[in-house]
């Protein structure tokens, strides 16, 4: 018994001792003469030497938050997340007052799918600088991965009250109202996204389907045609856009035809839209028809 008191006790200050070795051995000057050569580095654009004068900052100073950071972001350049989280999380567990470091941590894990651990880490940095706007986008963005749209709403609201917001986030706000049915304000939010990015295909779809939805045909037609000129490779744009057409005037069968044939010239070029290319294929040969039975009379 005494013997294993003894074994433990050294082990123990071995490990004390070891610990205050490597805190006499930390060169805080030499670190940051390592990271300065990495910033050095990365602006003459040599990611790989960069990362060697990070790695060597750390191993002289253990505690240099911002190796860790810088670290970190080129291996999120480099896709390698799983290295980038490592970084991150050391640099949070080592600075719990790091906005940053939190920030990129919850990026990080968004790109590997981890919502609830990405919305924790934004929440963290939204508490250490909670009028960083670009901190309520990301977490927006969380939330719209996760279909939490009450919350979206209410952090992109938000984000654009602080100056922040982009088309993106006009979009993401645009769908949350529509997803808990507010169609004016979602409507409004759209429009706001085409206004800072013209050619905006998700964003004019959108207005048209909810005007398609309330029946306002001649607006969702014009809806659908803006968001083909955005993209005119969408058999799903065309298609509706034809659908509206029809419907605001069902007797204009010179337009209705031309509506369809071009659904047909985009959807043959898609193979996910052959049914729909029959269907339509079928309905236009039914046009042709009421046409010329329309122009004997």
């Amino acid at each position: 018994m005494q013997k294993n008191n003894r074994t433990y006790f050294s082990i123990i200050l071995i490990f004390i001792l070891g610990f205050a070795l490597s805190a006499v051995m930390a060169d805080p000057e030499k670190a940051k003469e390592h990271f300065n050569s990495g910033l050095t580095a990365e602006q003459d654009g040599n990611t790989e030497e960069a990362a060697l004068a990070y790695q060597a900052a750390i191993a002289e100073d253990p505690n240099f938050i911002d190796a860790y950071i810088n670290l970190g972001a080129i291996y999120f350049k480099q896709k390698d997340y799983q290295k980038a989280l490592k970084m991150y999380r050391s640099a949070v567990e080592k600075d719990n007052k790091n906005a940053t470091a939190f920030s990129n941590l919850g990026n990080v894990e968004y790109k590997l799918k981890k919502y609830t651990e990405a919305e924790t880490n934004f929440k963290a940095a939204i508490s250490i600088t909670p009028t960083n706007a670009n901190l309520f986008k990301d977490l927006g963005k969380v939330y719209y991965a996760k279909r939490d749209y009450k919350e979206l709403v209410k952090t992109l609201n938000k984000c654009h009250a602080l100056g922040g917001g982009s088309h993106l986030t006009h979009y993401m706000l645009g769908k949350g109202y529509q997803k808990t049915e507010k169609s004016d304000q979602a409507i409004k939010a759209f429009k706001k996204s085409v206004t800072l990015k013209k050619k905006n295909y998700n964003a004019q779809f959108a207005i048209g389907q909810i005007y398609l939805s309330q029946q306002k045909f001649q607006s969702a037609a014009g809806a659908f045609n803006k968001a083909l000129k955005a993209n005119p490779k969408k058999h799903r744009a065309a298609y509706n856009y034809a659908v509206a057409v029809e419907s605001n005037d069902p007797d204009n069968y010179v337009k209705n035809i031309s509506a369809w044939e071009r659904f047909i010239k985009i959807a043959k070029k898609n193979p996910r839209a052959r049914k729909e290319m029959s269907s339509a294929e079928g309905h236009l040969k039914e046009l042709k028809e009421a046409k010329r039975q329309a122009d004997l009379q």
